[in-house]
């Protein structure tokens, strides 16, 4: 299973250890806001379990990420086939930091090396980053990574509740433009 390497940081195989701050980071509602809500101890073991078998099975997913000064997990970051339910196909670069973490450019620097990853290693076609509308912060960084938004392709999650996360953006990138 690869691990990526950025100058900051490592995205690597989830351990023991990322458990509490994973199931921590997901009982934050600021972590939490564009989701429909945290989720419990149990749900985010399982999520990391599903995250490792998927990363063991196909050697890409959603890799845990530590920054590497530290050792100190921070959150996680990679790529994952779009879910079927969804108006659209393709696999899907994205990511989730701890809340003591955002503003470091963390987000952006894991995103790149996910993104150069699918084109280089996997070549892809296309990565696509999906989030809310009013995600703000996360459209910043699918910006700051060259990938374009088509206002078209706007669409309701049919996973969210009725409400403000409902509608979700596409954003898209081609490896000549990354």
């Amino acid at each position: 299973m690869p691990e990526l390497r950025t100058e900051r940081l490592l995205l690597r195989d989830w351990q023991e250890s990322d458990l509490a701050p994973w199931a921590a980071m997901n009982a934050d509602p600021e972590v939490r806001e564009h989701f429909p809500g945290v989720l419990t101890k149990e749900q985010s073991e399982a999520s990391a379990a599903r995250f490792q078998a998927d990363l063991d099975r196909r050697g890409w997913g959603w890799w845990a990420l530590e920054v590497r000064s530290t050792g100190r997990f921070v959150g996680f970051a990679g790529l994952d086939p779009v879910d079927e339910d969804m108006p659209f196909s393709g696999v899907e670069a994205g990511w989730r930091l701890t809340r003591t973490a955002w503003g470091h450019g963390y987000a952006t620097e894991a995103a790149r090396a996910v993104v150069d990853f699918g084109f280089a290693h996997l070549r892809l076609p296309e990565i696509l980053a999906v989030t809310t509308a009013t995600n703000l912060r996360s459209q910043a960084v699918m910006r700051r990574l060259g990938m374009t938004r088509d206002p078209v392709e706007d669409f309701d999650d049919p996973a969210m509740p009725e409400g403000p996360l409902r509608r979700g953006v596409v954003y898209r990138l081609k490896p000549d433009a990354a």
